[in-house]
């Protein structure tokens, strides 16, 4: 098996242009425009940055995107939201449907983005690297069939996870998403297939609202294919292992697939602007230890974690790190700067958590 983990990496990603805004808000009206849009490049690069200055980004195997073909995103998405999608790029402004800015080369920096998952999967496939990370923007876990949705535009996972089933034949593969917003995207694209398992753990009710409660299991031949854990605000570091111990974990387990793909934000950590949770890097690194053993076990190793959101630019850094050195097997001399500010008992897991930790667990049952 290859030594090395996989890196995702292109500056043209930091080029994707979502405007002016208030946060996530439009700006108009009684809405005061500010500088930038919430979902801009500072986080990302400063991950990528950090891997730098670290010495790790020495130690991995860069892996080159290449633009999704249309008939690759076509797979997923509709030729008429993919029109529309190339119009608005084309004129440089647009939304792609709701909250998902569109600017000047957003299409093609789009294609990129999902095309750089392709190539890390098939470079995992091919035995090339180990694992990978493919830090790519824009974003994608919320995209629908026919149109964006917070700030993503192309399905970029789902996108990745039909190009392993048309080219590679791979049949049975699993999402985990512990983004601080419900994988709403690839739980609806899958809903119907009992061959995709796709997990999320996000704070209850963030966005979108009314989207990710425990009821939504799958139909059809799909159903109990997935799994959602709505955390209440304030969820921290012991309550998100638990998660991964109680519910994914034996999901996995049961489900037995050929590939685990991770939609990763970093906007469940205790900084982020846009989510209500305590996650620390500490959390996502034994996270993706857990979930890198498993995939050892279960599917030789065979792990993509795909960058979703994560908008804390001082914090979002040491969560990536955390998660690339335990992909890698590799620790820096980088510590946490911020761990000092957290507040132990904050941290422990709470019985309001737990109570919805069980019922998430009593869905392993039903998995397929």
């Amino acid at each position: 098996m290859a030594a090395k983990t996989g890196l995702v990496w292109h500056e043209r990603y930091m080029w994707h242009i979502t405007g002016i805004a208030a946060g996530a808000m439009p700006a108009g009206g009684f809405i005061e425009p500010g500088l930038f849009h919430i979902e801009e490049p500072t986080s990302k690069r400063r991950i990528r940055n950090l891997l730098e200055v670290s010495g790790l980004l020495d130690e991995l195997a860069l892996v080159r995107p290449r633009p999704a073909t249309e008939e690759e995103v076509l797979r997923i998405h509709t030729p008429g939201y993919v029109e529309r999608l190339k119009a608005m790029s084309r004129q440089g402004h647009g939304d792609a449907g709701e909250r998902a800015p569109v600017g000047p080369d957003s299409w093609p920096i789009a294609q990129l983005s999902a095309g750089g998952c392709i190539a890390a999967a098939d470079a995992i496939v091919n035995g090339e690297i180990r694992n990978a990370y493919a830090l790519v923007r824009p974003p994608g876990h919320h995209a629908e069939r026919d149109r964006g949705r917070g700030f993503c535009l192309l399905a970029n996972t789902a996108i990745a996870i039909e190009h392993l089933r048309a080219v590679h034949g791979m049949k049975r593969i699993a999402v985990f998403d512990w983004d601080v917003h419900h994988g709403n995207g690839v739980q609806g694209l899958y809903f119907h297939d009992p061959d995709v398992l796709t997990m999320s753990v996000h704070e209850e009710s963030n966005y979108p609202v009314n989207s990710g409660t425990l009821t939504e299991t799958g139909e059809g031949a799909g159903r109990g294919g997935n799994i959602n854990v709505p955390l209440p605000p304030g969820s921290g570091h012991d309550t998100y292992l638990a998660v991964v111990e109680r519910v994914v974990l034996p999901a996995l387990e049961k489900f037995r697939p050929e590939m685990v793909f991770v939609a990763s934000g970093f906007d469940s950590c205790l900084y982020d602007p846009l989510g209500r949770q305590m996650a620390m890097a500490e959390t996502y690194r034994l996270m993706t230890r857990a979930l890198k053993d498993a995939a050892e076990r279960l599917c030789g190793g065979r792990l993509l974690m795909t960058h979703e959101g994560g908008y804390s630019d001082f914090y979002a850094p040491y969560c990536g790190l955390a998660v690339m050195e335990e992909l890698s097997g590799i620790k820096t001399e980088v510590g946490d700067p911020f761990g000092f500010h957290i507040h132990k008992p904050t941290q422990r897991l709470q019985p309001h958590q737990v109570v919805v930790i069980d019922m998430a667990a009593a869905l392993v049952r039903n998995v397929p």
